[in-house]
């Protein structure tokens, strides 16, 4: 995946129902809750990001980049596993994020973190912050 590839669609698994924009948040599942944080929205991560979670993941990333001029802090400090398919979803996102006037940006120190996202180059893409600004580390 290049840091500008989307796929075909771009956000397929969007439907006028997942709407949020003005609304609350989707409601928390095993692998996403959305929160806000000051001026941030913040989508905690948690557990195996993969094809079978990626639409559970896909649905808060969504919905949190469709805020005019969010800004989008994707923490990813209680991730096992992320493959190709929650960089898909960050992508379209983050896609979305900008479209709307936000940001997206991610929250780890993991070295596997930084790996992958060197690795599929989206480091510049998606800067690495060490955790929540404002919040105690």
């Amino acid at each position: 995946m290049t840091p500008d590839a989307d796929d075909r669609a771009r956000y397929p698994t969007e439907d006028p129902a997942m709407d949020r924009t003005g609304s609350t948040p989707p409601a928390a599942n095993p692998y996403a809750r959305t929160r806000r944080r000051g001026p941030f929205t913040v989508v905690e991560v948690t557990g195996e990001i993969d094809l079978a979670s990626e639409a559970l993941l896909a649905e808060h990333l969504n919905a949190a980049a469709g805020e005019p001029g969010a800004d989008v802090l994707v923490d990813l400090r209680r991730v096992a596993f992320f493959d190709c398919s929650g960089l898909r979803a960050l992508c379209r996102a983050e896609r979305r994020a900008r479209d709307h006037g936000g940001r997206m940006r991610v929250v780890s120190e993991a070295p596997r973190t930084r790996r992958l996202l060197h690795g599929a180059g989206l480091l510049g893409r998606f800067p690495l912050l060490p955790g929540i600004p404002g919040e105690d580390m």
